[in-house]
């Protein structure tokens, strides 16, 4: 089933780049909630391509169709199987003519075939980042439940483009307005006019350019997550790991931790006068502890590598194992992270409704706060 992702709240996605649409299957919804069209149509959004020259020029309009799970009458869902469509209306399969007997460099050609025997050569099919139509869509109603539940807010934003490293902001009053201020999705506006000129001269020389997305996730309660294998932390890290193009996870300090002693990184305990609730002074453990939330700001970073369609000469081999050189053509991003922003909160969220809705399984009470 590695096309399903979740136990409580669990969606499976489907389609291929290139085909008549893609989508969603959501199972596991409360029912009663007003379905949320406004904020899945604001992620798709900022997902799709054709925003400017740092993305793809593909145009999609990705609107949603809802085929299930909604009462006509006030649009609220029933608790059954939700399934959402989206379209391809500007697929251009030509372009791939040229490389259905050629393996391209970093892509996942060689592995579909040498796992299925044959694979769907125009986009890449599933390994395309079009596949993530499906979870952002799924995404944005998982965070319409937080929401409405716990006042979850979950903001991502553009952290590192190439060498270009931006001040990490203000976690408690970050928004997305101000991640959307930029076409690049930075909020410090001279870290991202620096990393506009990395893509422009990436993309100017028919390369491409990594980086990394910072995302933050508040008013997250304790108690979400579970012992061992369940580790909230291992369903983040599994959630970004499978977003195309992913190669690096961390929570809170992450790897910056290794660098530091003990008595630096603990989180001391001490008790809000405010609220009278139980919180830490610091928090470099980016609000898991044990693989359960501490109640403190989870914090998270997914590490993106450069897109692997240059637009540059490239050897590689044919699917007989004769040697070739070759040029791709088409229209690709020359860096994913301003549209992945989107796609780490969908999947953030997706694994904290997840658990929102395990966590009243563990022990008495419902899901109100």
């Amino acid at each position: 089933m590695s096309n399903s992702f979740g136990t409580a709240f669990r969606i499976t996605t489907f389609g291929e780049s290139h085909g008549a649409g893609l989508g969603v299957v959501v199972d596991g919804c409360p029912a009663g909630h007003p379905f949320p069209f406004a904020r899945i149509a604001a992620q798709m959004a900022r997902r799709r391509p054709g925003q400017g020259k740092l993305t793809s020029p593909r145009q999609e309009a990705d609107l949603v169709r809802v085929l299930s799970g909604l009462e006509p009458d006030t649009q609220r869902t029933l608790g059954t199987p939700i399934t959402m469509l989206v379209g391809n209306d500007d697929a251009r399969s030509h372009h791939y003519d040229d490389l259905a007997e050629l393996y391209r460099p970093s892509h996942a050609d060689y592995t579909y075939d040498a796992k299925y025997g044959l694979r769907a050569v125009a986009g890449g099919g599933r390994a395309s980042a079009r596949e993530t139509v499906g979870r952002v869509a799924a995404g944005a109603l998982a965070e319409d439940l937080l929401a409405a539940l716990h006042g979850v807010e979950i903001v991502a934003w553009v952290a590192e483009v190439a060498d270009v490293i931006a001040p990490l902001p203000d976690l408690t009053t970050l928004t997305r307005d101000q991640v959307d201020a930029s076409p690049v999705r930075c909020p410090d506006h001279a870290a991202a006019e620096a990393m506009i000129a990395a893509i422009d001269d990436a993309r100017s020389s028919g390369d491409t350019v990594g980086g990394v997305i910072r995302c933050v996730a508040r008013q997250v309660p304790p108690g979400w997550g579970a012992p061992v294998f369940d580790k909230l932390t291992a369903a983040l890290a599994q959630a970004m790991m499978s977003l195309p193009a992913s190669r690096g996870f961390e929570v809170g300090d992450g790897f910056a931790s290794t660098r530091l002693r003990g008595s630096q990184h603990n989180d001391p305990f001490t008790i809000d006068p405010i609220t009278g609730q139980i919180v830490t002074t610091t928090n470099h453990s980016g609000g898991i502890q044990g693989g359960i939330s501490n109640g403190q700001p989870l914090r998270l970073a997914v590490a993106f590598k450069p897109v692997a369609t240059i637009f540059q000469p490239q050897s590689t081999v044919t699917r007989q194992g004769q040697p070739i050189v070759f040029q791709p053509r088409g229209r690709h991003d020359p860096c994913v992270l301003p549209r992945a922003v989107p796609m780490v909160e969908a999947m953030a969220a997706l694994v904290l409704c997840d658990h929102m809705l395990r966590a009243r399984l563990a022990r008495v009470g419902d899901l109100q706060p």
